[in-house]
């Protein structure tokens, strides 16, 4: 698995907003509309778009325009990508832990 380390860092950056992680948490219901979200929080709707920016921009969140309206749902392919990434990183086996090879000979360290 391609661990892509600088790409998972961004979107793990987007998600250190507790803002951001609940308009996720929102999102894993289903689409809604930036209007069904904002209802959600005691921000602006300027603030809102920020936060869909930056969730769109590191491939967790997707939109679509229907009319004047924004949709907005969770990129499930990146958000399994995300997840896996996570899970490779702590439980990784003795086969592919980095910190048994030497990045030049991959040779064991120990």
């Amino acid at each position: 698995m391609d661990k892509n380390y600088e790409t998972n860092a961004k979107i793990f950056k987007a998600l250190s907003d507790g803002s951001r992680l609940r308009i996720i948490d929102i999102l894993s219901c289903g689409e809604k509309c930036a209007c069904d979200i904002l209802e959600n929080f005691e921000f602006t709707q300027p603030t809102l778009s920020h936060h869909m920016k930056v969730l769109m921009e590191c491939g967790l969140v997707k939109s679509r325009k229907e009319g004047l309206w924004s949709y907005y749902s969770l990129d499930t392919t990146n958000s399994n990508k995300l997840v896996l990434f996570l899970m490779d990183l702590i439980t990784n086996t003795e086969d592919d832990c980095i910190c048994r090879y030497d990045n030049k000979s991959k040779t064991c360290n120990k």
